[in-house]
């Protein structure tokens, strides 16, 4: 590549190679259509088959978790409710089912619905099952696990119950591991 010189005022020389390696490492990395990638970017689907964009909760802030109906912090699910019912109008729940820790999600999505609200009075929104790990990992996780995507955090779920919280802004604010308790006031002196 061809290095330009460009004189400013002053008799100042900058370099254009420099400036564009500077302002390429600042920004986030481009998806494939040339568009920075965006945690409003992603579609899902809920439990119910229903496809749903994150984009629909610009301007709030975002829990997400990924869950599992047989693991020892299931109980969990009681005060991510609570947490929903009481901050409903700073933050919303969103929770990703998935089976990747133990086994510990093994039901199908009806299965998933009928426990959480059954046992827990689950009224958050709740995404399909997905992969939170692996070869499989799912986009969404990728992207909320790759600093390089989304600008602040390289933490990936170890087990269930792992949180990301996001701000209206769509930028992750921070990581919780599972023993986190969401009522926490880790979590909600940032809500």
């Amino acid at each position: 590549m061809k290095k330009t010189l460009v004189k400013l005022f002053g008799g100042i020389f900058i370099s254009t190679i420099s400036l564009f390696s500077f302002s390429s490492f600042r920004n986030p990395p481009l998806n494939k259509g040339g568009a920075q990638q965006s945690i409003y970017d992603f579609k899902l689907k809920t439990l119910s088959g229903e496809d749903i964009s994150l984009a629909k909760f610009k301007g709030k802030k975002m829990l997400l978790v990924n869950v599992a109906s047989e693991c020892g912090f299931t109980p969990q699910y009681k005060n991510l409710q609570a947490l929903q019912e009481q901050y409903k109008d700073k933050v919303v729940l969103i929770g990703f089912p998935a089976n990747n820790f133990g086994g510990q999600e093994p039901g199908n999505s009806k299965d998933i619905e009928t426990f959480c609200t059954k046992n827990y009075g689950v009224t958050f929104q709740m995404m399909e099952k997905i992969s939170v790990k692996g070869k499989d990992m799912h986009p969404l996780y990728k992207w909320l696990s790759t600093k390089e995507e989304n600008g602040t955090c390289n933490d990936a779920p170890n087990w269930n119950f792992c949180k990301y919280l996001i701000d209206e802004n769509g930028k992750v604010i921070k990581f919780f591991p599972s023993k986190v308790d969401p009522l926490s006031k880790d979590i909600t002196s940032l809500l």
